[in-house]
């Protein structure tokens, strides 16, 4: 692998420490992957940052990294953690997990990290341009990014995102180029996908099609269209996540949706050595609903909600309430741009409650008491029984919504 004068430079301490410290992990990733440089990036998305996953380890390894006073050099935005930093009290947090988690983003800040704590930055205005390169690591907004955006990157682990913020490159392999992005597979779709929840059924199925294909595998979809208007975003939100949940997929093409399958499909389809069909995507619902008993809490916003979720789930609501507890979990500023706006006040009256800098999927439920969800989150399905030994009822939003109207599922 080949590194540049400024690169050997930071290599060898003339940027701080703690820039040297990241200048050698990224060039030993390099030589791993078969990397022959490094590109530099736009911006940088830097996952792992819940306490509850990287526990006193990690936050060690963040503020001992910190105290090298090496800073980001490129936009860099944080994950959610595992609390609100708002509500956490009235929520019922833990004090000291709380107070455990704020070390993690302060550690974060001092490396110029901004604290963001949403797993969709394309939302809150980092989106990245046509085909240019980032080190984003949360899954969902990998799978966004390179698909629906047409940018690119890797699926970064949390310390690689890290060190590409504090040096501005990444090792050029696999999803950053040309090669690496062509189809393995080519998956036709024979079935209605509608719905929010329906895209991220279709994504979990195709995620564990793929599973096995070179690259973690990259699908080339024919067949599935996804709607007009303000959902079209959420469907392809959900698409993405269900299959990098399951899958651990980086790019999919979706035949004349997605910008390289509309600029150069055919001859990404060819590229495909294999190919698949899906007929129902009932396999995939029965395996992500898990639900039994009564219902402690309605959770929807995994990937974090938009601005347009908001305003389709008020609408959903009508003039009922929740009779059970309803969170929609979104990033801040959306928080405060509804604030500012109403909405915010309209959903509280309805019963629904918006929470930030968290999500479902790293909050530590089985200490909020948390036994039962319902939910519209293929992704979150996904994780919540193995992370939290949670039960799942999974569903459209509209489903649940009324789950929360009812009190119970329908």
């Amino acid at each position: 692998m080949k590194l540049s004068k400024r690169e050997r430079d930071i290599l060898a301490g003339k940027r701080g420490k703690g820039a040297a410290k990241a200048m050698e992990i990224l060039a030993a990733l390099g030589r791993i992957h078969g990397a022959r440089r490094m590109v530099a990036v736009d911006s940088v998305q830097v996952s792992g940052i819940s306490y509850g996953n990287i526990g006193e380890h990690g936050l060690a390894f963040l503020e001992e990294w910190a105290g090298l006073r090496s800073r980001a050099v490129v936009a860099a935005t944080m994950n959610p953690g595992g609390a609100d930093r708002t509500l956490w009290k009235s929520l019922g947090y833990p004090p000291a997990y709380v107070r455990k988690q704020e070390r993690v983003v302060a550690a974060l800040e001092a490396l110029g990290v901004k604290p963001t704590l949403t797993c969709t930055p394309y939302q809150i205005g980092f989106a990245p341009l046509f085909g240019r390169h980032v080190a984003w690591a949360e899954s969902s907004a990998v799978c966004f990014a390179n698909s629906v955006l047409g940018a690119r990157t890797n699926r970064e682990g949390g310390p690689s995102a890290l060190a590409a913020a504090l040096t501005g490159v990444t090792p050029e392999h696999t999803l950053h180029t040309d090669e690496g992005r062509l189809p393995t597979r080519i998956v036709e779709v024979k079935c209605a996908v509608t719905t929010g929840a329906d895209a991220g059924a279709l994504g979990y199925l195709i995620g564990r099609l793929v599973s096995e294909d070179a690259h973690g595998g990259v699908p080339y979809i024919t067949g599935a269209v996804p709607p007009n208007g303000p959902e079209r975003i959420n469907w392809l939100k959900a698409l993405g996540a269900g299959m990098a949940a399951s899958g651990s997929v980086g790019l999919f093409h979706l035949e004349g949706v997605t910008p390289e399958a509309i600029a150069d499909g055919a001859r990404l389809s060819a590229a495909a050595k294999a190919r698949s069909s899906i007929d129902s995507l009932l396999p995939a619902k029965k395996a992500l609903f898990s639900g039994k008993g009564p219902i402690d809490v309605v959770v929807v916003g995994c990937p974090h909600a938009s601005a347009e979720d908001l305003n389709r789930i008020l609408s959903l609501l009508g003039e009922r309430k929740a009779k059970i507890p309803f969170w929609i979990f979104t990033a801040e500023v959306i928080r405060k741009q509804s604030q500012v706006n109403g909405v915010s006040a309209a959903l509280e009256r309805r019963g629904a409650s918006l929470l930030a800098d968290t999500c479902m999927v790293v909050a530590p439920l089985a200490e909020l008491g948390i036994r039962t969800v319902a939910t519209d989150s293929a992704k979150a399905s996904f994780y919540l029984p193995s992370h939290h030994q949670a039960k799942v009822y999974f569903g459209s939003l509209e489903e649940n919504v009324e789950a929360a109207v009812r009190g119970k599922w329908r």
